[in-house]
């Protein structure tokens, strides 16, 4: 009887230095290790174990270990994991108006990209919790250009050339074709054999991961035509999300849209770097006159505006998404107009 009452006493002694609570949120991504996305991500996993006194681990799946973005989500859904970095391509597969605000060519600048996140951005994070999915930042991969191996300025260069399209979005290959264009639906590991075979010879894709990759040495020519912008989301289960106690969930959060604003600034730098950097081994930029980057637009809206708006995301996202985006410009010309004053 001694001896049961001893180990009940000493199981209660254990209970009582046991954390009252431990949660550990598994987080996939298809980022490399020691990628800059890799290093944001790391570092919100130690501030969020500094913050929780170890009550809340961030533990990170990095390199595609867990699949691809789609994979991922599905993981997710099942309870498999927990949490996300997803871009616009897969996100759509939650709130398809989203993928507004990458329409090819719509979006132009860092500013405007940034200008329609706030304003837009709290409006889609509701429509994501709603399917059960907590928004932790908002981040970029920059922006999409063209690398090709010939030279390619206007819409009829790149009709001549082989176009690898990441993923199997038979929509938008689809438009692609019906363009003129000459898509080849790939996985994305299969791009650096295929530039070396010769089944693509061209590509879209951020100048950090054309160099990371070195994709380039195979193109080694760059449109300077901002593509499309590729923004995204980390996200985490709502129903994980909600087993962090309430006090703790306002300090995580902040912490990741904290770092999450400091590596947007992070990439856009490295993309800039990566530029200089392609340049000095053997990379082409070839500028694009505005009348033929007037070419593309045209391109875009005669055959894009009819398989996108409406199939595939609403008219009345895409208006909206055009009026923030009046408006960001309309201040910015009344801003330049009024610093010219003496």
């Amino acid at each position: 009887m001694k001896a049961l009452i001893a180990w009940v006493f000493i199981y209660v002694l254990a209970l009582g230095a046991t954390p009252a609570f431990s949660l550990v949120i598994k987080l996939g991504t298809v980022a490399p290790e020691g990628s800059p996305w890799h290093e944001a991500m790391l570092e919100t996993a130690q501030k969020w174990k500094e913050l929780s006194g170890g009550r809340v681990t961030l533990r990170i799946y990095a390199g595609g270990v867990a699949g691809d973005e789609k994979d991922m989500l599905r993981k997710i859904r099942i309870g498999q994991l927990h949490a996300t970095a997803l871009t616009s391509s897969t996100l759509i597969d939650i709130v398809p108006d989203i993928e507004a605000m990458s329409f090819p060519m719509l979006v132009r600048t860092d500013g405007e990209l940034d200008y329609v996140i706030k304003k837009l951005g709290p409006e889609f994070e509701a429509r994501l919790a709603k399917k059960g999915f907590k928004v932790l930042t908002w981040s970029t991969a920059g922006w999409a250009y063209f690398f090709t191996k010939e030279p390619v300025i206007s819409p009829a260069d790149m009709k001549k050339r082989k176009l690898f399209f990441w993923g199997s979005d038979t929509t938008y290959v689809e438009l692609l074709k019906t363009s003129g264009f000459n898509p080849v639906p790939l996985a994305i590991t299969d791009l650096l054999p295929s530039l070396q075979t010769g089944l693509v010879d061209s590509f879209a894709a951020p100048p950090t991961a054309a160099l990371a990759f070195q994709w380039f040495a195979l193109a080694p020519h760059m449109t300077d035509l901002r593509w499309q912008p590729l923004p995204g989301t980390t996200v985490v289960s709502m129903r994980r999300w909600n087993k962090i106690p309430p006090d703790l969930r306002a300090l995580l959060e902040d912490v990741a849209r904290d770092v999450g604003s400091r590596f947007q600034k992070q990439i856009r730098k490295l993309d800039q770097e990566a530029v200089v950097a392609m340049k000095k081994h053997g990379l082409t930029v070839h500028a694009v006159p505005p009348a033929v980057e007037e070419e593309w637009r045209t391109l875009i809206r005669e055959k894009g505006y009819p398989v996108f708006v409406g199939p595939r995301f609403s008219k009345e996202m895409f208006d909206t998404v055009r009026n923030v985006l009046d408006e960001y410009r309309e201040s910015s010309k009344v801003k330049a107009e009024s610093s010219k004053e003496p």
